[in-house]
């Protein structure tokens, strides 16, 4: 039974609810939250109380009641390196929500003091936990040449990670080169890869876009609108892998490639040519 520790910003949000719910529900039998800290106390102690969940004043009071932590604020990275100073020293294991970190050189800090402390820590988001994920795995190697990835959301900045790492996390860390279409509502990433694979990531903020792939192999496209019912449940599960073996299951290059291609789409030179990844 693995006792975990909610560590945020403000902890009244939906993947505060939702892990909470998991971890209550399909997952009892492996952990428990045992504990939480917020930021915003207020806010904190008030989800605390209406969860049946102890508030802790600190991370660090907060340490002998849990075994691992899980740093959440799902719409604050530019939080997380402050959030990590205080749990990562701890030397537990430990997930940090999307998105990792607001640019590159801070996910690169934050992974720097994890191996400092020797803590396993990794990041994810819920769309790495998808059948496109499942059909990729199920090619030959090399076999997958081209993928597309939908995603909606109310904003690029905070959304933009989903179909990213969809790609990412089906074709890997070599992605090289990025051009961006759009800096409005309907932005496309089109992205190399080596090997001359490509992917193109479509985060569009306005209206109503479900989440979806298609992957191309050498054989034939297949298109997939994923089924969300089911990722938040399994995005749980792999991070109490992470807390029940203290070895990530996320591999760190693909969470920097997954910043590096979020930065590199925010470089306006992205607009006129292809911008280097390497």
């Amino acid at each position: 039974m693995i006792r975990i520790g909610f560590v945020d910003h403000r902890l009244g949000n939906f993947h505060a609810n939702v892990f909470l719910q998991a971890f209550r529900g399909t997952l009892a039998s492996r952990s428990t939250v045992a504990g939480c800290f917020a930021l915003d106390a207020n806010d904190g102690r008030a989800w605390a109380e209406k969860n049946g969940v102890k508030w802790c004043d600190s991370v660090a009071t907060m340490n002998d009641r849990v075994d691992a932590f899980m740093i959440l604020a799902p719409s604050n990275p530019e939080l997380h390196w402050q959030l990590c100073e205080m749990a990562l020293p701890l030397g537990k294991a430990t997930y940090v929500d999307k998105t990792f970190a607001p640019d590159l050189a801070t996910a690169e800090r934050i992974f720097a003091l994890a191996d400092q402390h020797q803590t396993p820590v990794q990041t994810t988001s819920a769309l790495r936990y998808t059948a496109a994920q499942a059909l990729v795995r199920q090619q030959p190697p090399g076999a997958v040449k081209h993928m597309i990835a939908w995603g909606g959301g109310s904003s690029f900045g905070e959304y933009a990670i989903h179909p990213v790492e969809l790609l990412v996390s089906c074709m890997g860390s070599e992605a090289t080169s990025l051009l961006r279409r759009g800096m409005s509502d309907y932005s496309q990433l089109l992205i190399n890869f080596t090997g001359n694979r490509t992917g193109v990531a479509n985060v569009y903020t306005a209206g109503d876009t479900p989440f979806a792939a298609s992957v191309t192999t050498d054989k034939t496209t297949t298109l997939l609108t994923l089924d969300l019912d089911k990722i938040f449940l399994d995005t749980a599960a792999a991070v109490l892998d992470l807390f029940e073996t203290g070895k990530p299951n996320v591999d760190r290059r693909e969470s920097l490639m997954v910043r590096r291609i979020l930065d590199a789409a925010e470089n306006p030179a992205a607009l006129q040519n292809f911008v280097s990844l390497e």
